[in-house]
């Protein structure tokens, strides 16, 4: 195939660029490089299938001219991270509703020109919001916090993504697949935007303290990036899967704390855990959810896999990532990240 990623320079994309390069496939990666490295795709770019192309994905010009040379589009690109998005909720709500739209437009263009594009929009747990009866079906309504908690403005626009998605399906044929992300983890993930288990492992290496907001009884489920790109991989590859809306994640969970102890542990650290309450990480007002966890049945009933890799084996990955980091003197620090304008909307 020929792919197009949004974000291909990010986190996940540059796992998914290399799953897709390593089996044949050509791919284009579109990052604007404010969350994602260079770095990350660099041993990728002397391979003849792959290119990066520094832009942004809610520059139509751009967009429309790679989505022309493509058969399939993995939208990855999104303001992520708790963090930025309140301390920059106007970015974060704008690029994640304008690029969605820009990807999804010049896959109706195409269409309509006779050239048929599938795209994945990779959604997020966030859009469960205070669900309080997990495991979550993808099917579950969505129950959200106030508007003026920008705490729910990720999750509303991640939300409104995926709605935007099935409109185009159903009203332009545009092939659609929504992708729920689940805390999704492993090696070359920043803790830069607030992710839990990069932080957790450089406090620990550091031996810092390891700060876990409010209580630490609030729990999660960890999923290795390498069994995302799996279950990506496997959902563009299923035609039954457009149209449809998939959580992809573990279903193995476990509280803040716990996960702490764990990462201390592996590491064999005397960090102290520090319980750090949420009044004073965030803003006044800052909700949280005591429990995410996905129902991932309708993913096995599609594509014949379920997330496999244990969290202890998840915890070792990042460490061993974050050991070697180190040893080449790339500590992370803690930063508000260069947020490139938007370009001009047509």
């Amino acid at each position: 195939m020929k792919v197009l990623i949004t974000g291909g320079a990010g986190f996940i994309g540059s796992h998914l660029a290399e799953r897709l390069v390593e089996r044949g496939d050509e791919v284009v990666a579109l990052d604007d490089l404010s969350s994602g490295s260079a770095e990350n795709v660099a041993h990728l770019e002397a391979h003849p299938g792959f290119a990066l192309v520094i832009g942004s994905a809610a520059d139509a010009s751009v967009v429309e001219t790679l989505v022309e040379r493509c058969d399939t589009v993995i939208h990855l690109a999104a303001a992520v991270g708790v963090r930025l998005i309140l301390e920059r909720p106007v970015y974060a709500i704008e690029n994640n509703l304008f690029a969605t739209a820009v990807v999804l437009d010049a896959a109706a263009k195409a269409r309509k020109a006779g050239d048929t594009k599938l795209v994945l929009i990779a959604s997020t747990s966030e859009v469960y919001g205070k669900g309080s009866s997990p495991p979550f079906r993808e099917d579950d309504d969505l129950t959200l916090g106030p508007t003026r908690n920008s705490r729910w403005a990720y999750a509303c626009s991640k939300a409104m993504d995926e709605w935007l998605g099935l409109a185009y399906y159903r009203e332009h044929g545009v092939p659609t697949i929504i992708a729920r992300f689940f805390n999704t983890v492993g090696p070359r993930q920043t803790g830069r935007y607030g992710m839990v288990l990069p932080n957790f492992t450089q406090q620990a290496l550091d031996g810092d303290p390891i700060t876990v907001f409010g209580t630490g009884d609030q729990s999660r489920c960890f999923c290795h990036v390498r069994d995302v790109v799996e279950a990506v991989v496997r959902l563009i590859a299923t035609p039954r899967a457009v149209g449809e809306v998939f959580n992809i994640g573990s279903d193995r969970e476990i509280s803040m704390r716990g996960l702490a102890e764990l990462v201390r542990d592996t590491v064999s650290s005397r960090s102290p855990i520090k319980l750090v309450p949420y009044d004073e990480a965030y803003a006044d007002g800052f909700e949280d959810m005591l429990r995410r966890v996905p129902d991932t049945s309708k993913l096995e009933r599609y594509i014949a896999f379920r997330p496999m890799t244990t969290l202890e084996e998840i915890v070792a990955d990042v460490i061993a990532d974050r050991r070697g980091r180190m040893s080449m003197g790339d500590a992370e620090d803690q930063f508000t990240p260069s947020i490139p304008p938007l370009p001009a909307r047509s």
